[in-house]
């Protein structure tokens, strides 16, 4: 293929990239934005593979079907509820080849440059092999998190920010080491030796986050992915790569801050660690005492049954239980009965970007009764019922009435405000922010305990009759 018609492909997959993104920025945009999307990677892998700068086709096909293998086994296998765990170890992928990139670029003999060339192509690849580890390690660390393999407690280490502080004074030193080497490969000392320190910043930097922050962390590494790929693009001098590496460089960091904005918290606070705890530590709030009103399926059907608005917020708790089917099944009867049923969503519902937004597209929820938190907050007071299913931090009024609140000020859903609310949980236990819920003791509060799942088929089983 000629250098023009591969730059004009390379211009066509950027496009549809730019499309992708406005497509997967709305509901009922996100599948044509999805496939604009593949159709992009399509041709750019296309126009590379047959690009000039292609020589060895045998070891690219062999390594293209065992990539390709195993990302369809994987796409076969993985569950919608398991998709914050794929994109984390996905973004791991992402920092792992800059990082292998980087190293054989190095070490590639005839990459050959002198004076500013030389210098920019060694701070190009020192970057792309730093940003790469941190993306690497840090989303090995936050999958981990996510899949429960590792505690969502934040290590809190001492002085843990001088630490981070000196491996960063640590790295720049290496780097004016890379730099200053003068003769090929004599930089190879300093390059691994950042490679580790990088590595150890990313696993130190998501450990100190606790699991109430991962949406933010997956966003935040989502950019860093972007960052990494922008990095290898010029290392290669692949225009495409470095687009679309920006690309997502930037949405990343831009969803980084409409998630901290949505938590009331600044991107620093977030990535200084420390907040959320994991299972069975908590901190009392204000107002949460005295005693909480059980109830079983049959009343929970029965103040459904007679509700005319009816408002669900799902949570992390409804993906754990795959209760969104028979959330869906729940609102297709009560709609059949003329019921107004609406979804209120929080920006950080879950544990990734739009999390609760792809297991109801899963159910097929339709998506003209899904809306944001602030679309939604000023209607509870006019709300009949509204089921909590699986929420806890995101419904907790202590944000709001409680200054000394480890999460005051945050924006929630106000699901108090309605004439009364219906929570799933399986316990009393706090959220990952660590804190009671004083939601659970209001008077116009009532608690279904047990599996989600199991409690909204139940549910369900008595409106039907």
């Amino acid at each position: 293929m000629s250098a023009g018609l591969v730059t004009v492909s390379y211009i066509g997959a950027t496009i549809l990239f730019v499309l992708a993104l406005g497509g997967l920025s709305h509901q009922e945009t996100s599948r044509r934005g999805n496939l604009y999307g593949i159709i992009g990677m399509t041709i750019a892998v296309l126009a590379t593979v047959l690009s000039a700068a292609v020589t060895s086709y045998s070891i690219l096909i062999i390594a293209m079907l065992i990539g390709g293998t195993i990302g369809f086994r994987l796409a076969m296998k993985v569950q919608m509820t398991q998709m914050p765990e794929l994109v984390a170890i996905l973004h791991s992928l992402v920092g792992l080849a800059a990082v292998l990139v980087g190293f054989a670029n190095f070490m590639d003999p005839a990459a050959i440059f002198v004076g500013v060339e030389k210098t920019i192509h060694e701070i190009e690849l020192y970057l792309g092999v730093l940003i790469g580890a941190v993306t690497f390690s840090g989303s090995v660390i936050a999958f981990g998190k996510l899949s429960a393999k590792i505690s969502g407690k934040p290590l809190i280490l001492p002085a843990r920010h001088w630490l981070n502080l000196a491996l960063l004074i640590l790295a720049i030193w290496l780097g004016k080491l890379f730099l200053d080497a003068t003769e090929h490969g004599e930089g190879l000392i300093p390059l691994i030796l950042m490679t580790i320190i990088a590595l150890a910043f990313g696993v130190h930097m998501v450990m100190a986050i606790g699991g109430a922050d991962m949406p933010v962390v997956i966003s935040m590494l989502n950019s860093y992915s972007g960052w990494a790929a922008a990095a290898t693009g010029f290392m290669l001098s692949n225009d495409l790569l470095i687009v679309t590496g920006a690309l997502v460089g930037s949405s990343g960091a831009i969803l980084s801050y409409i998630m901290c904005r949505a938590m009331n918290r600044s991107f620093l606070a977030v990535i200084a660690g420390g907040f959320g705890t994991g299972t069975g530590t908590h901190v009392t709030a204000p107002g949460a005492a005295g005693e909480v009103i059980a109830i079983d399926a049959e009343e929970a059907a029965n103040l459904l049954d007679a509700a005319k608005n009816v408002m669900i917020v799902p949570g992390y708790g409804m993906a754990v239980a795959q209760a969104q089917h028979a959330v869906y099944e729940i609102t297709k009867l009560l709609r059949d009965k003329g019921a107004n049923v609406r979804f209120g969503i929080h920006p950080v519902a879950g544990r990734m970007p739009g999390h609760m937004n792809v297991l109801l597209a899963e159910a097929k929820v339709p998506y003209d009764i899904v809306f944001e938190m602030d679309e939604v907050n000023e209607d509870f007071p006019d709300t009949d019922v509204s089921i909590v299913v699986g929420a806890n931090d995101i419904v907790n009024p202590s944000a709001q009435e409680d200054p000394n609140s480890p999460i005051a000020g945050m924006p929630v859903l106000e699901v108090w405000k309605g004439k009364s609310t219906i929570v799933l949980k399986r316990s009393m236990a706090s959220g990952y922010a660590g804190i009671d819920n004083p939601l659970f003791f209001k008077e116009n509060t009532r608690m279904l305990f047990g599996d989600a799942k199991n409690s909204l088929e139940a549910v369900l089983r008595v409106l039907a009759t």
